[in-house]
């Protein structure tokens, strides 16, 4: 009996033991769905750069929040989020593309925010007009050229890069891109459908290939020969300047930056931006982490380290980048880029832009 009742209690030790080895081992998981007394902010972002994880450290110094970060494409993470529901671990969305932030908030993914902070730091235009989404960074969507090639004197606008002297001149990337879906949406918003589909198809008329690859893919091939203007986003340039392949060195000295409808409507610009989400665990955490990222501090290394435009007019653009001019903006709410998101896509399926 004595050795029966010794067993039995070692074995409830051992049990008692396992699962308290299992707490542990999950605590993690646990953690990052808890509430902002744990002092955690769970991040879902489509940005991959090492700047923005620097940040991340730099906000749970000053903080002491600690950040959680999952990382994918924007699509993706938007999905992920639909599937988890409420159950989902994401306190903040960050994505590129105002029509990507425009997807995630008419799927019900973001919530409204109040703060003080964050509407002095980003300009009404640069955020959601429900105040569901902030602008981080921005980037100009500019025409580059061969230099050997193109004088930029004979430039002008994005309407006559669809005029017939460009024909087998223009390179771009596909209609599938979220970039030009936002270009072409801005089109509509200033132009109207109809102006805008009439300026699509004479891009595709005017196409150097059938659309592939990336904007640094775009850059490569103007500088090889095929096509003698591309259309592309300023941040590439200073990536691909900074590049540790000297190919892509080589290709961005040889390309000029032009910014397009100067003495009209304006430069395409579209950001990379941030919100709460929906079913936040953490929103006081998330907030803050806003705050933070719109803030002068973050707003500098986000300018210095990925070439992109701060989204905070305090802060100054990079030297390189200032090195490219200062330029006239197009006069829009980034909004209306997701709202006509939809009619964009029907005019590239209309003209046959890949």
């Amino acid at each position: 009996m004595r050795l029966f009742l010794f067993t039995a209690f070692a074995l409830a030790l051992v049990l008692v033991a396992g699962c308290g080895e299992q707490d542990q081992n999950g605590s993690k998981a646990d953690d990052s769905s808890s509430s902002d007394d744990q002092e955690v902010v769970n991040l879902y972002t489509s940005r991959h750069y090492d700047t923005d994880r620097e940040l991340y450290d730099l906000f749970e110094e000053q903080t002491g929040i600690k950040v959680n970060v999952i990382e994918g494409k924007s699509d993706e993470l938007i999905e992920r989020m639909k599937i988890e529901g409420e159950d989902t671990e994401a306190d903040v969305f960050i994505t590129a593309d105002a029509g990507n932030l425009h997807v995630a908030k008419e799927s019900g993914l973001l919530q409204p925010v109040q703060s003080e902070v964050i509407f002095n730091n980003i300009p009404e235009k640069l955020r959601d007009p429900d105040h569901q989404w902030f602008g981080l960074t921005k980037r100009a969507r500019v025409i580059v050229y061969a230099k050997d090639r193109v004088d930029p004197s004979g430039l002008s606008t994005y309407e006559a890069l669809a005029e017939p002297e460009w024909e087998g001149r223009v390179t771009v990337r596909s209609s599938e891109n979220i970039y030009n879906k936002s270009l072409l949406a801005s089109f509509v918003e200033i132009m109207g459908p109809e102006a805008a589909e009439e300026w699509a198809a004479g891009i595709v008329n005017n196409m150097s290939r059938d659309p592939q690859g990336n904007d640094r893919d775009q850059a490569k091939a103007i500088v090889a020969g095929t096509g003698d203007v591309a259309i592309m986003n300023t941040y590439y340039v200073g990536r691909m300047i900074n590049s540790e392949d000297p190919h892509e060195v080589e290709v961005a000295e040889s390309i000029g930056v032009f910014f397009p409808n100067q003495e009209t409507t304006g430069t395409h610009v579209n950001i990379s931006g941030a919100g709460v989400t929906a079913h936040a665990k953490n929103v006081e955490n998330a907030i803050k982490f806003i705050e933070f990222l719109t803030g002068e501090e973050a707003q500098g290394e986000f300018a210095a380290a990925n070439y992109e435009y701060p989204a905070n007019p305090n802060v100054e653009p990079s030297e390189l980048v200032k090195s490219w001019g200062e330029f006239k903006e197009q006069d829009i709410n980034l909004s209306v880029l997701g709202e006509h998101q939809q009619e964009a896509m029907k005019i590239f399926d209309r003209v046959g832009w890949k």
